[in-house]
């Protein structure tokens, strides 16, 4: 196996018990933790209104990580674009580069708020999604410098910009030149196919920019490592169990320990759509997690992998991504 650069994308998750502050100072020190360990990436992410995940200001947040640690590149995945005014966006992306040059990345996702009541308070009318080609297009300009209005500081492509690409964001990264974040259903429905549609379409139509000369893929899962698949099956279900009890009530509920979700009295429904959830994931011992992801890379030709995923278990969190980063070393 080809060694990848491997970078962890923390949610910002509260846990059942923890105060909101406690939540916040935990990203922190897990990225600190991940840079001791080698992680070439530490990315946040933007939820509005959201009971179980604190992390609403990515470009807050970077700035915070991007203070307390030194060397590991910091990012977000990504700013939601459809809330923000482009040019505000490029200004934030643009100051933390100038604060921490060349630590800086800046993934953006085209995703409105979870609630109609969210996307009220977002201002997000019925086209807001609609308007990202244009918002993206106004955003690179002013990071390029060559905006009717000068932003500043100036940036002068200095941040690399990424895409959290599904179906048309795949094509729309290839025309603007940059980088591709891809995860969900599609990475592991091969259909024995030997490579992934649209990444293949996305390095084909791929044109070079000032944010990248070349394609770019960045393969997100869910990922959990421990002695054995069952141990590491457990890591990933408090957050699985979120994701359905959001489908089921309209709101993501801070994370549960995996007992507590075990005695949970379920529905056949949501036993199905748990069991689909941790499919879609990476879970097992060092030797099988590297297995599944050798078999990953090979469909999608990643340049760099993202790991995913909440833990209820902080301690086991931390082994986790022990465990990757020396399973991927080798």
């Amino acid at each position: 196996m080809t060694v990848l650069p491997v970078s962890v994308l923390d949610r910002a998750n509260s846990r059942t018990g923890e105060s909101e502050f406690r939540a916040l100072r935990r990203v922190i020190a897990r990225a600190q933790h991940a840079e001791r360990l080698g992680f070439h990436r530490f990315w946040v992410a933007e939820h509005h209104g959201v009971p179980g995940i604190v992390g609403s200001a990515p470009t807050v947040l970077m700035a915070s990580v991007a203070a307390r640690t030194t060397s590991i590149r910091v990012g977000s995945g990504g700013v939601m674009l459809p809330a923000h005014q482009p040019i505000v966006v490029a200004e934030q992306a643009a100051t933390l580069e100038a604060l921490h040059p060349g630590r800086i990345d800046l993934g953006l996702g085209r995703s409105l708020g979870f609630t109609a009541a969210v996307r009220a308070a977002l201002r997000q009318d019925a086209d807001a999604a609609e308007r990202f080609p244009d918002d993206l297009s106004e955003l690179l300009g002013y990071l390029r410098g060559e905006a009717a209005v000068s932003a500043r500081p100036q940036n002068r492509a200095a941040t690399p910009v990424y895409l959290l690409a599904t179906g048309r964001g795949l094509d729309r990264a290839a025309q603007a030149g940059l980088g591709v974040v891809l995860g969900g259903p599609s990475l592991f429905s091969r259909a024995d196919r030997d490579e992934h549609p649209g990444i293949a379409r996305y390095r084909r139509e791929f044109r070079p920019s000032p944010f990248a000369e070349r394609p770019f893929v960045m393969v997100a899962a869910n990922i959990a490592v421990a002695d054995s698949r069952q141990e590491a099956r457990e890591l990933l279900l408090p957050e699985a169990w979120a994701l359905v009890a959001s489908r089921s009530t309209g709101e993501f509920p801070p994370l549960q320990s995996a007992q507590q979700v075990r005695e949970l009295k379920r529905t056949d429904r949501q036993d199905r759509r748990l069991g689909d959830h941790l499919e879609t994931g990476i879970a097992g011992s060092p030797a099988e997690v590297r297995a599944e992801l050798e078999a990953l890379i090979e469909f999608t030709g990643a340049d760099e992998l993202l790991a995913t995923g909440g833990m209820f278990d902080v301690e086991a969190q931390a082994r986790s991504d022990e465990l990757l980063i020396a399973a991927l070393s080798d």
